[in-house]
């Protein structure tokens, strides 16, 4: 397994490894943009967009007004796809059109998604767990099976591909 780096850096540093899966967190602007439903159904629409393509998700949780995402970056022709490249769409396009939606103008997102590859010693299900719990420890849904901005590829990625 190789390091590779992402591709750009800000304020934080962007690091990869190949065939690793990373948790995202990335936020609306100062955290004070609050998405009402529809918009984070546009959220949850551009996280899955890609998903088998350019990476899998495993789980993603969409908030009012941040998303958590364990995802691993998948190979095309030219390599494995960067984060960047992964994470740019979601942010642009939704962006986009939350504004739209919102009738409002300007930034959406917050510009760095803090980002973090899981070690060897780190488990994918507890981190997941993390992530299925965040709305259930805010108090939007008593479970996480309730909360409709949850995606989980052992549950709603099985039911989508028995349809």
């Amino acid at each position: 397994m190789r390091d590779i780096f992402n591709g750009y850096r800000r304020d934080l540093p962007h690091l990869q490894r190949e065939n690793a899966t990373i948790f995202v967190t990335f936020s609306t602007q100062k955290r004070l943009i609050i998405l009402p439903p529809a918009a984070r159904d546009i959220v949850l629409e551009h996280l899955l967009f890609e998903h088998d393509f350019k990476h899998h998700v495993h789980v993603a949780v969409v908030m009012p007004e941040h998303v958590h995402m364990i995802t691993t970056p998948l190979s095309g022709p030219d390599g494995p796809y960067l984060l960047s490249e992964i994470m740019k769409p979601i942010k642009g396009v939704s962006s986009r059109r939350i504004n739209k939606l919102m009738k409002r103008s300007g930034t959406l997102w917050h510009d760095e998604s803090f980002d973090h590859v899981l070690r060897n010693d780190e488990k994918l299900q507890e981190k997941a767990d993390y992530v299925m719990m965040n709305p259930v420890r805010r108090g939007l849904a008593s479970t996480p099976d309730e909360y409709a901005w949850l995606w989980r590829d052992w549950v709603e990625g099985l039911q989508q591909s028995r349809r």
